[in-house]
């Protein structure tokens, strides 16, 4: 699935106006993945608003104020939030590892605008604790390795859910078309996400 998940977010970072690159195609099996190769994706927003202060876990009305970022994907969907266990194990935080963000800037060099330009690291993740000091210490133990932000499954879909038009075809995007299909019949709603309502008076 990581194929998929990968295309979901390049496809909600270019529906909210960046331009993306992904820095890898191919999937490491049979050794661990070097710090070089973790960043999933860069994305570039060509008109930012520079002066916007941005809170820790991103939403989708947050993206104007990111001007360019190194990008991991982690699809544990097994999971609804990641624990401070987890983190600690450090697989999720090979991606803001010094090599790997200079890596990113020399890949991606063509596409930078100036030289100064900030670089966040943003982590798309299953979602993080709702309850506390779970939560509390799981943004501390991200912040303290390097993570500038984080950005959830749910919110991603969410905003593709809004977006996607149900009277248009997205024939070039099979994630963009899958949702205006749940839309055009009435499986999904979008402004709560509501899958499969059974209620027939909720529709």
């Amino acid at each position: 699935m990581a194929g998929f998940d990968d295309s979901l977010v390049r496809e909600y970072f270019e529906v909210n106006g960046f331009f993306v690159r992904q820095s890898r195609k191919y999937a490491v099996q049979s050794r661990r993945k070097r710090a070089d190769e973790e960043g999933d994706l860069y994305v570039i927003n060509p008109s930012p608003r520079r002066d916007a202060q941005l809170p820790f876990q991103l939403f989708s009305a947050d993206l104007p104020g990111v001007t360019a970022a190194v990008v991991a994907v982690k699809a544990w969907h097994t999971t609804k939030a990641i624990t401070p266990t987890m983190i600690r194990k450090g697989d999720l935080l090979e991606f803001v590892r010094l090599e790997a963000v200079e890596a990113a800037k020399v890949a991606f060099a063509e596409l930078r605008q100036t030289e100064n330009e900030s670089l966040s690291k943003i982590l798309i993740l299953p979602g993080l604790p709702a309850q506390e000091p779970q939560r509390s210490e799981s943004i501390t133990l991200l912040k303290q390795s390097g993570v500038d932000h984080v950005i959830t499954f749910r919110t991603i879909l969410e905003n593709m859910i809004q977006n996607v038009e149900s009277n248009q075809s997205y024939a070039r995007s099979d994630t963009l078309q899958l949702l205006r299909l749940l839309r055009v019949y009435d499986m999904v709603k979008p402004a709560q996400l509501e899958l499969f309502p059974n209620n027939p008076a909720s529709k």
